[in-house]
């Protein structure tokens, strides 16, 4: 079975995500586990954690979750460095009682410091929150940022400089965003491109780390360092790149998860799922 499926809404409860899910034909799910614009949200009421495990149970998908927006481990700021070690620890513990495989959150920005600075930052910050779970079984997972400003995780080597100094690194993976890694200059067009891009990801990386892809086609050009995500096929990026990833055997026990633009009638996953299928 391929694992491929989108980020879905949980609107009136986690467990409704398989059922939106299953309307668009997913084998993986990705979903928040709070809302992603507030440091602070109540506690996932228990009869929902029930009704997601029976859910989980009866269509056994991976699910990860993605942390809230405003999570910037490399702030300068310490107010703001303290915000986002006990967001991201919160929102650990909420994946640890659904069984969420992995925790998807981008390092964040470094503002005035160096990039050096920024890695060793986010880092610390890292060790701190995974020391504050130690029973919590959901894997912390870096994303790769486009290069807007002055992100974090930018370069493979940025990610793989993180995940050297960390503590704990098993308990760590990394999530691959197409559309970011082709905004930041790595070119996924054709499958020459792809292979070369995969080969350098395992040889500073690691692929064993390799958690979660996330398909998005790009808005923008090869290099443009702007993060517009575009739907499959009709974007910069072109639909040969997702037509190889999601038969890629190396990638089969990755869930391949979907971030396109919903369109105006809220159908643009279900577009989007459609082709994916028709490339298997």
């Amino acid at each position: 079975m391929a694992l491929i499926g989108a980020h879905v809404s949980t609107a009136g409860g986690s467990y409704k995500a398989f059922e939106r899910g299953l309307e668009i034909g997913c084998t993986a799910l990705q979903i928040f586990v709070k809302s992603p614009n507030q440091w602070r949200a109540k506690p996932i009421d228990p009869a929902d954690i029930q009704k997601f495990h029976e859910a989980h149970a009866t269509n056994p998908w991976p699910v990860t979750a993605h942390a809230a927006y405003l999570i910037n481990l490399a702030s300068q700021k310490e107010d703001i460095s303290e915000k986002s070690r006990a967001g991201l620890a919160d929102e650990l513990a909420r994946c640890d009682l659904l069984g969420v495989s992995g925790l998807v959150f981008h390092p964040g920005a470094r503002l005035g410091a160096g990039v050096e600075v920024g890695i060793e930052d986010v880092a610390r910050n890292m060790d701190a929150v995974l020391a504050a779970s130690p029973d919590v079984r959901t894997k912390l997972l870096l994303e790769n940022t486009a290069g807007q400003g002055s992100t974090i995780g930018v370069r493979f080597e940025e990610l793989a400089g993180i995940i050297a100094l960390l503590d704990e690194p098993d308990r760590v993976g990394v999530c691959l965003d197409t559309c970011h890694a082709f905004a930041a200059g790595y070119d996924l067009r054709t499958p020459a491109g792809y292979e070369a891009v995969l080969a350098e990801f395992d040889s500073v990386i690691g692929l064993e780390r390799l958690l979660c892809v996330h398909l998005n086609d790009s808005k923008h050009p090869l290099g443009s360092h702007k993060d517009r995500h575009e739907n499959i096929g009709d974007g910069e990026i072109g639909a040969e790149c997702f037509a190889v990833i999601v038969n890629d055997d190396r990638l089969a026990a990755v869930p391949k998860l979907l971030e396109t633009p919903m369109g105006d009638d809220d159908l643009g996953h279900g577009r989007d799922m459609e082709k994916l299928r028709a490339f298997l």
